[in-house]
Formats: C-alpha cells, sequence, structure tokens
C-alpha cells in the first residue's frame, strides 16, 4: 500500500542526502552491504531476548534501504545490476530478522509457536516471488495489504509490544500471517485476471534491441549487395 505516490515523495526528499553521500565517495553497493550487515547484528539481537535494542537496529536497517537508490541516483549508477541486488538484499534481510524472530521464540516460548514467524516469511516470500514472476511476464502484481513496508512496521510494533509481553508479540505475528495471506491472494488473483484477458507483448530488452539492429544492418547490407550485382549485369 506504501508502494506508488508514497514511495516517489520519500525518495524525492532523499535525494539531497544520496547526492551528500556520493561527494564522500559512497556507494550504493556498499550502502546496501551496510544494509545487510545490520540486518545479521539486528536479528542475533532479537534472538538473544534483547527486543527493544532488536528494535532500534531494525529501524536503522531501512536507512541504508531507502538511501542505496537514492545514492544510485546521484551517482548516475542506476542499473540492472544494482536493481538485482537491492532486491536480493531485501529478502535476505527479511529471512534473518523472522529468523531472529523464530529463534527468539523457539528459546522463551514452549511447543511449536516459533514456527509462525517462519511461515510469515514463507508467505512474504511467496508474495515477492508473484511480483517478479508476473513482472517478468509483462503483467502488473503490485499492492495488497501486507507489503514489505507494512511487515517493517508490523514487525517493529510487534517487537515494541514484545518488550512487555510475548503474547503480544504473537498477537502481532497472526494479524500478520493472515494479512500477509490475504495479499498472496490478491496478488494471485490480480495477475489471474490481468492473464485471462491476454498476455501482454513485455519490452524488448537490451540484447533484443541489438540482435533487432544487427538484423536490419544485414538485411540493409543484402539488399545493397543485390542492387550492385544488378547494376553490373
Amino acid at each position: 500500500m506504501f508502494d506508488g505516490d508514497f514511495r516517489t515523495q520519500v525518495d524525492r526528499g532523499v535525494q539531497p542526502i544520496g547526492l551528500a553521500l556520493v561527494n564522500m565517495g559512497i556507494t550504493a553497493d556498499v550502502m546496501t552491504l551496510v544494509g545487510i550487515s545490520m540486518s545479521a547484528v539486528a536479528a542475533v539481537v532479537i534472538g538473544s531476548g534483547h527486543l527493544g535494542w532488536g528494535l532500534l537496529l531494525m529501524v536503522l536497517t531501512g536507512l541504508p534501504d531507502l538511501l542505496d537508490g537514492a545514492i544510485a541516483k546521484a551517482a548516475g549508477t542506476t542499473s540492472t545490476r544494482g536493481a538485482y541486488f537491492d532486491s536480493v538484499s531485501d529478502r535476505l534481510a527479511d529471512i534473518m530478522l523472522f529468523s531472529g524472530v523464530a529463534w527468539f521464540l523457539s528459546v522463551n516460548v514452549e511447543g511449536q509457536i516459533h514456527m509462525l514467524p517462519v511461515a510469515v516469511m514463507g508467505l512474504a516470500i511467496m508474495i515477492s516471488y508473484q511480483r517478479a514472476k508476473a513482472e517478468s511476464l509483462g503483467f502488473d502484481a503490485k499492492g495488497g495489504l501486507m507489503e514489505r513496508a507494512e511487515r517493517f512496521i508490523a514487525l517493529g510494533v510487534g517487537l515494541f509490544l514484545g518488550s512487555f509481553s510475548v503474547n503480544l508479540l504473537l498477537g502481532v505475528l497472526w494479524i500478520m500471517f493472515v494479512l500477509t495471506a490475504i495479499t498472496a491472494v490478491q496478488r494471485f488473483f490480480k495477475v489471474w485476471k490481468q492473464a485471462s484477458v491476454g498476455r501482454p507483448v513485455p519490452a524488448p530488452g537490451p540484447a533484443s534491441r541489438r540482435r533487432a539492429r544487427e538484423a536490419r544492418r544485414s538485411a540493409r547490407g543484402v539488399e545493397t549487395s543485390r542492387r550492385r550485382k544488378s547494376g553490373r549485369s
């Protein structure tokens, strides 16, 4: 739900910060690696039972994720490689954070309830896969009740409440599970409806455009050769 206009406004607001970081010699890849490292530390802190400090660290992990794109734009280094790296790092950060919560629950709560954050994480990965696969086929799978930004906020609320009572954390996790499952269903039927109407033709990538140019040059060369032979005859 926070995609679209909200994200665009935030990106516009951090552009000056991105430019300042570029002038300091910081690259987008470095910022992404910082975010991954901070997520790992946050997961360990959460798993060890320090939910308040884990919440603080988790909030701080959002800064590198927000700034790496601003740095790339300011430096003029935006690329598909950078977008791929950023997307993979987001999934890795999610896995580490939810694993930290599962670790905490496995130590502090009896039974198998520690599998609840694992289930939420699995659904979150499913949502991300749905979007990636749909976009590779030329469809739109954005939207839903519980996208990454909403999960980030909800998990933060859960960690805050969990510092007072584990049951409150579990309550938030159950809400996240239900809303994430609904989002997965929403995205599935959104793409299913688009695919039922007709498959769009994806925009040609750089490789396809290059092959098309080579084919046109080859065709012009053949035509020129034929004209020359026709003129000599």
